[in-house]
């Protein structure tokens, strides 16, 4: 999608400060970080939302879950970690593309 922020830090047009990236997905630093450890982690494959996905993307949420304690692990939140999808605007959604939020570390706000 020509102009999804997502998809346009996925093919390097806007840069981004990326921590793991795959065929599968891309993850990278939240700009506006709400905790010590702020990942935002998205499909390369333009999903809108959460409500989006269909059986044909099993496989990938499938992937993303299970990638997820595995990058936890790597940024030090072996004591544990917060995960949160927002979905479609009254849910909090800002960019219409799917994304895990996985934050974690000492200043992790309350919920």
């Amino acid at each position: 999608m020509s102009d999804c922020l997502f998809c346009k830090i996925i093919a390097g047009d806007i840069p981004a400060d990326i921590v793991y990236q795959d065929d599968k997905i891309l993850v990278f630093r939240d700009i506006n970080p709400k905790a010590d450890v702020h990942l935002l982690m998205v499909p390369k494959e333009h999903v809108e939302s959460l409500a989006k996905l269909n059986e044909s993307h099993h496989d990938l949420i499938a992937y993303m879950m299970l990638k997820l304690p595995e990058l936890a692990e790597a940024q030090g939140l072996s004591g544990g970690f917060r995960t949160i999808i927002n979905t479609g605007k009254e849910g909090g959604q800002e960019v219409f593309h799917l994304h895990i939020h996985l934050l974690g570390g000492k200043n992790l706000p309350g919920f």
